[in-house]
């Protein structure tokens, strides 16, 4: 063949090599719920039961406890802890020694690579009541291709390169709750987004590269749930619940596109939305309400977007959607919900036994299974259809610390972290 032809050839082989590897990379399990932001995964051959001794690929001790996800780049799996106070609600010591820590994790072989100290800006909030069910590294990071950026509640936003170095550090306010600081990062194109609530009642864009506030958004009280990026065309809407609000802004800018009538709640609102095709299904408040709306109007859309509104939901965990069917598991009662998502109309109402306790975790859909996790309880794994099926609960006997975080998926795997440890969980000879 003539020799262009031949470069010809080679230049698409290396396009479409490229392409490939951008599309591996993108089906890292970068943020919280997951590269679609909604727990949703299209994985196969996924574990229904594990335990101590049975489908543990590896395991590794974690320097401190923590109720934040990991999120996995490549061959790497970070994830942040505490430690130095507060391991004991009956005692917690002294909260001069608190310390956080960022740790990375070898994702095949699960040594960890490295691990670096964050000491806190403090006072922090009193490690008591609610407070105490999640403790102090509760907001999943986020990380692409160059940089993983951390949330510490008052003690900022931190942008580390993979090996650990800081790149930049900002503020996003100061303030704090007795119930602690819980959002996790959103990133949209060159910005961090983060639900600053607790700390300055306030929406905050951050710039990548530098950590300059590209735009601010005041008036975001009671907001413990993360932003999500709904697409709606060839755009994106970012979406939050604040108490009686659901609200959804330009990610661009912070200009606000429209409201809807939410969560009937004048505290806080704390599980995430959902999305499928356009419509943004939401749950919480003390109670207990689910509701569906159409994005894409403009200004107060409850009259024309409003699609149903029911009153069944959860206070804290965030729900799945699968099917044509929203699933999750109410966080104080143990009753596992399937509604139907066209109409609201519940499909089935069971409670889960033996019961879990509570359930803080949000849920996540993968290879035609739900996965619920429960603070002492193990994790209960239910068929995903709209038939109520328990498939397996399972549990660690020589691990009975807290567990708040999802499982993530990462190929063919899960990666799951309790107080204790870092579990990666798959099938296994």
């Amino acid at each position: 063949r003539h020799p262009l032809t031949w470069s010809i050839l080679f230049a698409a082989t290396l396009l479409v090599c490229g392409v490939h590897r951008r599309a591996v990379a993108g089906e890292d399990w970068n943020q919280f719920r997951g590269p679609n932001q909604i727990g949703h995964s299209e994985a196969k051959g996924l574990p229904a039961v594990w335990g101590t001794g049975r489908n543990v690929v590896w395991q590794v001790d974690l320097p401190g406890a923590g109720t934040s996800s990991p999120v996995v780049w490549g061959d790497r799996v970070f994830v942040t802890c505490y430690s130095g106070y507060a391991l004991s609600e009956d005692d917690p010591g002294d909260q001069s020694k608190l310390m956080r820590h960022v740790v990375c994790v070898d994702r095949n072989g699960g040594n960890i690579l490295w691990k670096r100290d964050f000491k806190p800006l403090l006072p922090e909030s009193r490690y008591a009541g609610n407070g105490a069910r999640h403790g102090y590294a509760s907001s999943t990071p986020v990380v692409d291709e160059r940089h993983l950026y951390v949330f510490f509640g008052k003690s900022g936003v931190y942008c580390l390169d993979h090996d650990g170095n800081e790149q930049w550090h900002v503020s996003v306010g100061t303030g704090i709750h007795n119930w602690g600081s819980a959002a996790s990062l959103r990133m949209y194109r060159d910005l961090i987004i983060v639900n600053a609530s607790v700390e300055s009642r306030s929406l905050v864009a951050l710039n990548k590269a530098d950590g300059r506030v590209v735009w601010k958004v005041e008036g975001i009280r009671g907001a413990w749930n993360t932003p999500v990026l709904v697409p709606v065309g060839d755009r994106h809407e970012l979406v939050i619940c604040v108490p009686q609000r659901v609200l959804a802004f330009d990610p661009e800018t912070g200009q606000k596109l429209w409201e809807c009538e939410g969560i009937p709640d004048r505290g806080y609102v704390v599980p995430s939305v959902v999305y499928h095709e356009g419509v943004v299904y939401a749950i919480g408040g003390r109670q207990n309400t689910a509701l569906a709306v159409r994005a894409g109007g403009r200004g107060d859309v409850t009259k024309t977007h409003l699609l149903w509104k029911v009153a069944k939901g959860s206070n804290v965990a965030s729900p799945v959607y699968h099917d044509g069917h929203l699933y999750w598991v109410h966080e104080r009662r143990g009753v596992a919900y399937c509604l139907d998502a066209k109409t609201g109309d519940v499909v089935y109402e069971k409670r889960l036994e033996p019961r879990p306790g509570i359930v803080y975790s949000a849920m996540l859909y993968a290879d035609g299974k739900l996965y619920c996790t429960s603070q002492y309880q193990g994790t209960f794994v239910l068929a995903a259809r709209p038939k109520f099926e328990l498939l397996a609960r399972n549990v660690f006997s020589d691990d009975e610390s807290r567990c708040n975080a999802s499982p993530i998926v990462s190929g063919r795997q899960l990666l799951f972290r309790s107080d204790k440890r870092l579990y990666c969980i798959g099938t296994t000879p």
